[in-house]
Formats: C-alpha cells, structure tokens, sequence
C-alpha cells in the first residue's frame, strides 16, 4: 500500500462511488472553506495502482505558526479493514508533522450503534463500537458532543422501494392529518433563485433570535447556491398562502355548514350534531377573521410562513435548515414542504430523506426534545453517528487545549 496526495478529479471519481460519501466531504465544500482562510489536500492510498481510500483535508494556520487541520465527514475508506485505518492514520500523522499540524480532526458519516424510532439500540443490529476503540487505541481522542462541528445525531426515513402511499400510511395520525390539511388550505411552495435568497435569510434570522440560535450569513447561502445549485443538489423553498383565497374557501366551507345545519330538524338525537356544527361555524368564524386582521397588519395578500434549505446528493435528500415566522407556525407549512421533498425523493430514486439534527440521546428527552417528535412523526429512526475524533500531531495540542479553556 502506498499513501500519497491524489489529484482533485480522483478524489472527485473516488468520492462519487463511495458509500460513506455525503455533501460535507464533496469537493464544492473546499471553496466554501477557503472563504475562511483554510488550504485544501487531497490524499489516499492505492493498492496496485488503486485507490482504496481518501480523504480531503482542510489546513488553516493557528497560533504560534501551528496549523488546525480538519476532514469533515472523513475518512472514505472500509472502517471495517482495521490494517488499513491504521495504515492511513499513521502515515496521515507523518504527511501533517510536516505541514505543521498540531492537531488533525475527523468526523466519519458512520452508524455507531443502530437505534429505532425511540432511540432505543436495535439489538443484533449496527454497531461500530470496534471501530471506535480501535480510532482510540491509534491515538484519536474523542471530542465531547458538545464541541463537535457537526451533527451526531439524525433522524432519517427510508424511501427505498416504498411508495408515496405506503410512507403517508405509516406516519402518524396526526402527521398525516396536519399534511391534508395544509394541503386543503392551499399553502403554495415556491423554489427560490439566487436573487430571491435574501427572503430565506430573512425568515432564518427571525427564528434564530426567537430560538436563541446563531445563523449563518447571506453570504453562505449564496455561496452553496453558487456551488451546488446548477447540478440540483441545493434547494431552497418557501411556504406561501394566498389570503385571499383562503378566505374565499373558508367563507365557501362555512356555508356548506351553514346549510347542512338548517337542514336539521329539531329533533333530539340531531343535538350533538348541531353542536358540533355550531363549533366548526365558530372556528371558520375566526380563522376569517383571523387572515383578515393579517391582510390589514402586513397590507399583503400572499404572505410567506417559512423557509427551507436541502441538499440533494444521492442517496439521500438532506433537510439541512429551516425557519419559520413565529406568527404563522398554526398553519404548520414545514409538514407540508417536508411532504413534497419526500414524494420528489421517491420519484428521483433517493434511498433515502435524512431530516438530520435532533439533540443527542433522545431516549432521554433532553433540551429541543420537540424538534425530534416533529421528524418522528413522519416515522423513521434515530441515526447516531460515531462522532468526531482529534488526533494530537504535535506538543503544541495540549497548549492550545489550555488557551481556549482559558478563552472560554
């Protein structure tokens, strides 16, 4: 085996048919980071002349002229050939003492263990723990969840081989229902271009405040649009509804209430009936009024609920972010956005919609407990990934260790 650096266009070829691959290691991300100041290298290893593993790198000069080195979402290699994640790794250690590395950090896109919808463990089933003793036992040291850079925790929905039918059967009741109605209400997704990009970042930076969470700047969301948006692996759509039509059907259902509940007699066993007619009158009642008191407020007839951000790269559908304008959340327009990425999944042939970030041990109910049971009621499972590992290059780990406990 030989470990060497290898040209952009094999890691491009490499990367395209690995099954580990995912946005995070595609060589479009190299030009959002050197934005930041960070170097891309590219390196692997070849077996007669073939290559059976790689990673990109991204290198940026720290203190006391060390530099940080990062893989995000690597190594693309079979974790399961131990030889050969030992091999890399040492001679990965070797190619970065002399780029001055004081520390080098990966993130694999591997299973850890496999959980089921409840984040229970599946028994007999994934589990990856050798590789993480053996990333320890070569000298990773596992960064806390807390400090990691990437998602470690996802939930996900398989697609493979179902049909639009049998995934809106398996959700939950309620799920399903939310989803029939945005529908019946007639909220509209519309696929926003560069220019219009603004309205996204708009929606993201009221949720961001609301949610006490920082977001990221225009620049960025330009920026993936620039790289990824020509072959259709970015996305980003907004969830409108055109008041006036709402009002126009909701004033149309009411009616048919209104003529349904004169055409009762008063005889006694129509009372319940009558009341639950009442009840749905007064409840259309409000919602007239209700978008009426909106047109008036914002002076607009279409009005914009929410935003989301995905990435399209097989196998899976990405829902990497999202936003809503906390004053229109009742019409609940994400379930509906994340309906129609999961029937354009199944018709371009995704194994699979990765709704990706929920808080980390689930079976816990920790913190944001409620951004997993909206992902779960689309049905699926917990994905727990195994994390993300540093490995010290050189004395200068420790030291920086200190500083930013210091700087913290």
């Amino acid at each position: 085996m030989n470990f060497l650096e290898i040209s952009e266009k094999e890691y491009q070829a490499f990367w395209e048919n690995h099954p580990l691959k995912t946005f995070l290691s595609a060589i479009e991300i190299s030009k959002l980071r050197e934005k930041s100041h960070w170097e891309t290298y590219y390196v692997g290893v070849k077996n007669k002349n073939k290559l059976i593993a790689a990673t990109m790198l991204f290198g940026r000069k720290s203190h006391f002229n060390r530099y940080e080195f990062y893989s995000p979402r690597g190594y693309l290699l079979d974790f399961n050939d131990l030889n050969l994640v030992t091999f890399f790794t040492e001679e990965l250690k070797k190619y970065l003492k002399k780029k001055k590395a004081y520390v080098f950090r990966v993130d694999p896109y591997l299973i850890y263990k496999e959980r089921d919808i409840d984040g229970n463990i599946v028994e007999n089933g994934i589990d990856n723990s050798k590789v993480v003793d053996h990333l320890e036992k070569i000298g990773f040291k596992k960064v806390p969840t807390k400090e990691m850079e990437q998602v470690g925790w996802m939930f996900s929905l398989d697609l493979a081989g179902k049909t639009e039918e049998e995934i809106l059967k398996e959700m939950k009741p309620n799920t399903r229902n939310t989803i029939r109605k945005t529908e019946k209400i007639g909220i509209t997704i519309k696929e926003l271009k560069y220019n219009e990009l603004p309205r996204f970042q708009n929606i993201m930076e009221e949720t961001g405040k609301r949610k006490d969470f920082a977001v990221r700047k225009l620049d960025y969301f330009q920026t993936m649009y620039e790289l990824f948006h020509k072959k259709g692996e970015v996305k980003y759509y907004i969830t409108e509804l055109d008041l006036k039509k709402y009002q126009t059907n909701l004033q149309k259902e009411k009616q048919e209430k209104e003529e349904k509940l004169l055409s009762l007699s008063d005889a006694k066993y129509n009372d319940g009936q009558k009341k639950n007619l009442n009840q749905e009158i007064a409840s259309l009642e409000k919602r007239i009024r209700e978008a009426n008191e909106i047109r008036k407020k914002t002076n607009q007839d279409v009005i914009t609920l929410s935003g989301s951000m995905f990435m399209l790269i097989k196998p899976e559908v990405i829902y990497l972010s999202s936003g809503n304008y906390e004053e229109y959340m009742n019409y609940n327009s994400q379930y509906l956005i994340q309906w129609e990425l999961i029937k354009y999944g199944i018709k371009n042939g995704f194994k699979k919609h990765n709704f990706y970030g929920i808080p980390a041990n689930i079976n816990e109910h920790p913190k944001d407990y409620g951004i997993y049971e909206f992902k779960r009621g689309f049905n699926g499972y917990v994905e727990e990934l195994i994390g993300e590992f540093a490995l010290p290059i050189s004395w200068h780990y420790n030291l920086f260790k200190i500083i930013h406990k210091i700087k913290k």
